[in-house]
């Protein structure tokens, strides 16, 4: 047995270098619709992409044993950074979700809750199977228990900022890693069964009383229910004017900074239009076909592994950046609800790029250990 040097997967480097060509020039030009005040949006992203690949290159300096030996640390440190978020934030549009760093811009914490998220479950679940080869249902419950408090207290911080869809991901990847981890299929059942009769009770309550669901749970909570109920009207300036610059781009759209049709956040939210609109029917068939290519290439890495707790990490990785895809594009053209939630490695975003990024360099670290030992 020999130990080889370490080896990029290049199936996955070359998708990632081509999403941060189309991202630069996609807000290029979606700068076009956007106020002056806003400029270089697409030198700043060029500038997040550097320094996330720098970042990612540190991830795989340090090895995935190193971050996973400190993740109880970084799990601290991200509640922490979420608390003085709420006591010294700075409010945007009603909003306590970023730091304004000067000379740096916004960082929203967060996005690497997220990956934080994924690291810390991973290690307690991967803890807990070699602990208990053979767990009774009471050691199960408990260790669910010992989960929910893990995951509780980011969603709760993180659902006060207010930052619903950011909440949604934290479930959705603890549920995706519970799922696979082998626990016993009861407690999914138990679990969406209490989750479903919470959320109908909350919207019971939404539709027969909404005075009396505003005192219970505040405007603000009244004010997001509302938005999402309303996707389904297919109305709005955003999602009607975003429809339009999509369908009217035809099989190759109307060219690179030719977006016919103002609508808000092009930039972020809306990233998939503008591109649509630029490159067409074809070009967005490509890019799919490109995210699905990516999306693929990493899942084998995960059936490849012979970690656990690298098969956990993948799978949260995956169920976050294959939602956030399928919202994304799905909001675009009104078939999800319009959450704010970005196109992974597409949308402009300091902190989502580089938790991202950071992602990148475990997933690197894991395609690594796949091939590092050879006959």
């Amino acid at each position: 047995m020999k130990i080889s040097k370490f080896k990029i997967d290049k199936l996955i480097l070359i998708p990632l270098i081509i999403f941060s060509i189309i991202s630069i020039i996609t807000i290029y030009s979606a700068q076009s619709l956007l106020p002056s005040s806003m400029g270089y949006l697409a030198l700043k992203q060029g500038i997040w992409y550097i320094v996330g690949f720098i970042v990612m290159f540190v991830i795989i300096s340090l090895g995935n044993e190193f971050i996973y030996k400190n993740a109880w640390i970084l799990y601290i440190i991200g509640v922490i950074s979420l608390v003085l978020l709420l006591l010294i934030g700075t409010p945007i549009n009603d909003a306590k979700c970023w730091f304004n760093l000067p000379g740096i811009g916004t960082i929203q914490p967060s996005e690497f809750m997220k990956i934080i998220l994924i690291i810390i479950l991973a290690r307690v679940i991967n803890d807990f199977n070699k602990e208990y080869q053979s767990p009774s249902l009471f050691d199960e419950f408990k260790f669910l228990l010992k989960v929910g408090i893990i995951v509780l207290i980011p969603s709760v911080l993180t659902f006060l900022q207010p930052d619903t869809g950011v909440v949604l991901i934290y479930l959705l990847i603890t549920f995706v890693i519970l799922f696979i981890s082998g626990i016993r299929y009861r407690w999914f059942f138990m679990i969406i069964g209490l989750a479903l009769l919470f959320v109908g009770s909350i919207l019971l309550i939404y539709f027969i009383n909404q005075d009396l669901f505003v005192h219970l749970f505040g405007t603000s909570f009244f004010l997001r229910i509302d938005r999402l109920l309303d996707w389904s009207n297919k109305s709005g300036y955003q999602l009607e004017n975003g429809l339009t610059a999509i369908s009217s781009g035809g099989l190759f759209g109307f060219g690179f900074n030719k977006t016919p049709i103002y609508f808000p956040e092009p930039q972020t939210d809306f990233i998939f239009a503008v591109f649509a609109s630029n490159f067409g029917f074809i070009g967005s068939t490509l890019l799919l076909a490109l995210i699905l290519f990516f999306d693929l290439r990493i899942i084998i890495n995960a059936l490849r592994s012979n970690s656990n707790i690298n098969k956990y990490i993948i799978a949260g990785i995956m169920g976050m950046l294959i939602y956030q895809q399928f919202q994304n594009i799905g909001m675009t053209f009104g078939l999800m609800p319009i959450t704010g939630i970005t196109l992974p490695f597409i949308s402009y975003g300091g902190s989502s790029l580089l938790s991202y990024m950071i992602m990148m360099g475990i997933i690197f670290n894991i395609s690594s250990d796949n091939t590092r030992y050879t006959n």
